[in-house]
């Protein structure tokens, strides 16, 4: 032991060792790679020595003779040395370190005060906070230090311990500290230096969220001191106020609204604050408070004053323009930076049924191509898209009532002669384009052929958020003659699709799309002009806009579908796709949306995509059996082996589904000289929820295509797809589900010994609250369709899920699934009447959500309305009747004559 202690007062390090370390630490800021790879070897080697850390932390603390970057760093050392083997360290070492942070976090260098508060924070991160019980009470009373660098290093070290270690700090580990701090932290909000006052503040806002008991017990005391602090004269105080004010909307409301006038007059004064940082802060205020159910009544007699500051909050500052290269007009020759592309998202197969509106809608599904970001290249959040979005979200809350504020201000500004103004009019008008459509619309005849007009305006990005707008009235412009919008705007468009501006091409394309997803078939006589412009941009785009092509490309093979399947448009279309395609490596994620597109292209094709479906078909499989072997061997010896990128996997089992939904029966070759179904036996056991997903629907389409190369195998898959019959994974189970259901429709009798391993699980499914509609519909259609090929089996549990069965399929159209699915209901009321007898309204409703069932199917519902009508006599059913709405009333006498 007390060589214990002699280490802790008494360790000094030899002059040598010294040396070799300063030595290391100089090289270390060397700019040249090898140097850098040796030091990083001489450090890993360094760490064997137990003492080696002692160095470090006396370079930091005690060599005064060495300059403050070379001890700064010999500190950040240290830290990635906590982090990696803190519990390695020998007690001593420990120690010492932490009595030298302690006694140094006061050094008169603003680096150094820092950088000892970054160790000291690792440290109480790595689970030390407990053994360290010294260490927030002596930070605690430094604070009360007359010496300013002691008291601001103090406080930078407890800021950071806040934010990392805010849990802790609440809970009953640690003898709830936050009792004694909160209220000495609140003191400091009066302090006379900004920084301090800046810190304070910081620290206490790391509590508001969580509604920690020791912040809530001084709420008001907080709010008051808040209020203090209102004008102070440092932008970063000013900017942690608002912070607070918008945390506190959101959890103590109860709180604020005495005082909510004054708030919202601050909050109104601070978005136009001269820092635009702190106008940033406050400006989310709009935001958080939109999504507040009393944001009306706080706002309705604000938005006078309100709408103007948002407005001239959206125009592009000078620091955004310089920074866009906004006045850089012809960009597009110069190749893309690579850390300009953003990573993308697949998103994987989900099946879903087709409903009365006719449009799908995903339940999980949100799909944000049209949100307010039109340049995302500047620090991806700033003043300019936050009013944007405050004025989206409040258009929603106010609807209309918004215009009479925003239309004076639009008139001034879209016809302005200064072109930052004019485009910030047009995203105004974008921005409100959801919440205020009904208002609008009377303004659009004329609106829109001016916003047409501005897709050549000659600065590039009045003519990028000139598309971003159109795209936000793209529904409406669809609604009227194709002649007086659609085509003039389709021809504009694409136009710009080939700009000399990258920006412009990229917004263009998105614009594109989302026109192409609401045309749909409008688009088809136009199919030759619209491939030619996308085939030339094929030629003429750099890397970043290629990938945004694509999905301009799939989406347009989506929208049209089987019209896309004539010679000449394959001609177009398909040699520039094969030449990406040949070009690129198995490797590269530009894979990615290339597959995307040539699924949605395949499926649209159909027979047409025949005679380049077997280098696609292959190339496919072998992406897969990458994966699956890359996977294997990082399993079994991970260090050796990297983790591969499952994305490859996922997207090429969706593009085979592409190609068995497209190619139906004409895939059976390729599938017959292929390992396919042993690659999907290991992708239906992955660990990583996508894999299985997409396996199950690529499960689904080839049983439709070609059953006989799938049944084989269903011994081994069904057990695999009942335990996959979880809700905690929505499009997994969804998935599985509809392959069940399409397994049974090809199995017929034979799938009697396979139901009593998922009819339990569907049935619980399809009574659970709040599933989404997607997989309550898939649940119902296999239901029924297991009920079509084994009723004796199924109709036994008739009662437990008739109800949720006729709720969930009422909403959908007519087609092949529910046809199936409604036989096998039927089928199942013969064979257990009483079953039903409870629900039979629900029945009638569901009989009556068909437009027009085939004959046999007609007859049988039939049959069981009058069986029913017959079994409790004509008073009976009267009275029975009498309970149903007159539509169905009507509907099922016109129908089926009861």
């Amino acid at each position: 032991m007390v060589w214990q202690a002699k280490m802790e007062y008494e360790w000094k390090p030899d002059e040598q060792g010294l040396l070799q370390i300063l030595q290391l630490l100089k090289e270390s800021q060397s700019p040249d790679t090898t140097t850098q790879r040796a030091v990083q070897q001489k450090l890993e080697q360094l760490n064997q020595y137990p003492d080696f850390n002692n160095y470090l932390i006396f370079v930091l603390t005690k060599l005064k003779s060495e300059d403050e970057p070379t001890r700064s760093l010999s500190g950040l050392i240290l830290k990635n040395n906590v982090k990696a083997h803190f519990h390695n360290f020998p007690n001593g070492v420990t120690d010492f370190i932490k009595s030298e942070c302690l006694n140094n976090i006061g050094d008169s260098s603003p680096l150094i005060r820092a950088t000892v508060g970054i160790l000291i924070t690792t440290i109480a991160s790595k689970g030390e906070l407990q053994n360290w019980p010294d260490l927030l009470p002596k930070l605690c009373s430094l604070l009360d230090s007359e010496d300013y660098n002691t008291c601001e290093g103090a406080f930078g070290a407890l800021q950071k311990i806040c934010e990392d270690s805010a849990e802790i700090l609440d809970s009953d580990v640690l003898d709830r500290p936050l009792n004694i701090m909160i209220p000495k932290f609140l003191q400091f909000f009066k302090h006379s230096s900004p920084k301090i006052r800046s810190h304070a503040v910081a620290c206490v806002n790391q509590f508001i969220i969580s509604r920690t008991q020791a912040l809530m017990l001084h709420i008001d005391s907080f709010i008051e001191n808040l209020f203090a602090l209102a004008g102070d004269e440092e932008p970063e105080v000013r900017k942690n106020v608002c912070r607070a004010l918008v945390m506190l909307l959101e959890v103590r409301m109860d709180r604020l609204l005495p005082h909510m006038i004054s708030i919202v007059e601050y909050m109104l004064q601070r978005t136009q604050d001269q820092d635009e940082n702190v106008a940033l802060e406050a400006c989310e205020f709009w935001l958080t408070l939109a999504e507040q159910p009393i944001c009306k009544d706080v706002l309705c007699r604000h938005l006078a004053k309100l709408i103007p500051v948002l407005v001239n909050g959206m125009k592009y500052s000078e620091i955004d323009i310089i920074l866009l290269k906004g006045d850089v007009e012809e960009d597009e020759a110069i190749p893309d930076s690579e850390q300009d592309i953003r990573p993308r998202f697949h998103r994987s197969r989900t099946v879903a049924q087709p409903h009365e509106e006719d449009r799908i809608e995903d339940d999980d599904d949100d799909d944000d191509d049209n949100d307010l970001d039109d340049d995302d290249t500047i620090s991806d959040w700033n003043l300019r898209k936050c009013s944007a979005a405050a004025l989206d979200v409040l258009a929603n809350v106010f609807r209309d009532e918004l215009l009479p504020h925003i239309l004076p201000l639009l008139k001034e500004l879209l016809f302005h002669p200064e072109w930052v103004v004019k485009e910030s009019g047009i995203l105004v008008l974008g921005a409100i384009a959801e919440g205020c459509m009904q208002g609008m619309i009377p303004y659009l005849p004329e609106l829109i052929p001016h916003l047409i007009q501005c897709l050549s305006n000659k600065k590039a990005l009045v003519r990028s958020i000139t598309c971003w707008t159109l795209s936000r009235y793209a529904h409406w412009v669809v609604s009227q003659p194709p002649d007086t919008y659609l085509k003039p705007l389709m021809t504009e468009l694409l136009k710009r699709i080939l700009d000399s501006n990258k920006r412009v091409q990229e917004a263009a394309c998105s614009a594109f799309a989302t026109l192409e997803e609401e045309a749909c078939t409008e688009l088809v006589p136009y199919l030759a002009y619209i491939l030619d412009t996308l085939v030339f941009a094929f030629s003429k785009y750099q890397h970043k806009n290629l990938l945004i092509l694509y999905d301009a490309i799939g989406t347009l093979a989506d929208s049209v579908g089987h019209h896309l399947n004539k010679p000449e448009y394959i001609q177009m279309l398909m040699p520039p796709l094969i030449q990406k395609w040949n070009m690129l490596k198995d490797e590269d994620k530009d894979l990615f949306p290339l597959l995307e597109c040539l699924s949605s292209v395949a499926t649209a094709l159909q027979s047409g995509f025949l005679p380049y479906c077997e280098p696609v078909y292959q190339r496919c499989v072998n992406l897969v059996q990458k994966t699956l072997a890359q996977a294997m061997l990082h399993n079994a010896q991970p260090d050796q082996y990297e983790a591969p990128d499952k994305d490859f996997m996922i997207v090429a089992l969706d593009l085979l589904s592409g190609l068995a939904e497209g190619l139906g029966g004409n895939i059976e070759q390729l599938v017959a000289c292929s390992n396919i179904l042993t690659l999907m036996y290991q992708c239906m056991q992955d660990k990583m929820p996508e894999v299985r997903q997409s396996s199950f629907a690529l499960l689904g389409d080839l049983t439709k295509a070609c059953f006989q190369h799938v049944k084989p195998c269903i011994a081994d898959f069904m057990p695999i797809l009942g335990t996959n019959l979880n809700p905690e994974f929505i499009s997994v189970c969804n998935n599985a589900t509809w392959a069940i259901g399409e397994i049974s429709i090809q199995m017929g009798i034979e799938m009697q010994h396979y139901i009593p391993m998922v009819l339990h699980q569907l049935v619980e499914i399809i009574n659970r609250p709040n599933t989404p509609k997607t997989l309550l519909e898939n649940t119902a259609i296999t239901i029924g369709r297991l009920g079509y090929v084994c009723p004796q089996e199924v109709a036994p549990m008739l009662q437990q899920f008739i109800r949720p069965w006729c709720t969930s399929l009422r909403n959908i159209r007519d087609n092949e699934e529910k046809d199936s699915a409604f036989r096998g209901i039927c089928t199942m009321i013969s064979v257990n009447p009483s079953g039903v007898v409870q629900d039979f309204i629900f029945f009638c409703d569901a009989v009556a959500s068909w437009i027009n069932p085939k004959d046999d199917l007609r007859d049988m519902f039939c049959k069981i309305l009058h069986g029913f009508k017959n079994q409790v006599g004509d008073e009976n059913w009267r009275r029975f009747s009498d309970q149903f709405p007159l539509p169905l009333k009507e509907r099922l006498a016109a129908y089926y004559g009861v």
